[in-house]
């Protein structure tokens, strides 16, 4: 009887931590949809301030055809560049979040919508696929650490 009571309070316990983990996960996840959907809208509203928000100290910006933008100062240089090339109005839709620790988790996206180029006031499609890195920060809240995008558009001809 008593090695029964022990694999059944040993049963529970497992059951218990499984359901600990996975709430801890559904939370990670939240923040982190959170964290897109704010980027989002400062995407659309060219807001590097609140971008910065958004990313680690640390962080790094990987856009195509450009080396790495490595650091806040370099982040914001590359978005302001970008905000003032472009204007965006885009969609996010979040195809996996994955938590690989307590600290460390990814998000794969896709985004697609219209590009408004500044110079000329042209409208273009727009469609990218997206990874991104989140880091936990000590307090807790997650913050890309590193992003990297490319487009899904046809080839100009």
């Amino acid at each position: 009887m008593k090695p029964l009571l022990i694999a059944m309070i040993g049963g529970a316990a497992l059951v218990a931590a499984s359901n600990v983990a996975a709430a801890e996960d559904n939370r990670g996840h939240a923040g982190i949809e959170d964290i897109l959907s704010r980027y989002e809208t400062a995407l659309n509203a060219s807001d590097t301030n609140e971008i910065l928000t958004l990313y680690a100290d640390d962080g790094v910006f990987m856009a195509q055809h450009s080396p790495p933008n490595v650091g806040a100062t370099a982040v914001r240089d590359a978005y302001n560049a970008v905000f003032e090339a472009i204007d965006l109005n885009i969609e996010f839709e979040i195809d996996e979040i994955i938590q690989l620790s307590t600290k460390w988790a990814f998000a794969r996206t896709r985004t697609s919508g219209l590009v408004t180029v500044n110079a000329t006031g042209d409208k273009i499609s727009e469609a990218n696929q997206e990874l991104f890195i989140f880091t936990k920060t000590d307090g807790g809240a997650w913050k890309i650490a590193r992003y990297i995008f490319s487009t899904t558009n046809p080839a100009r001809r």
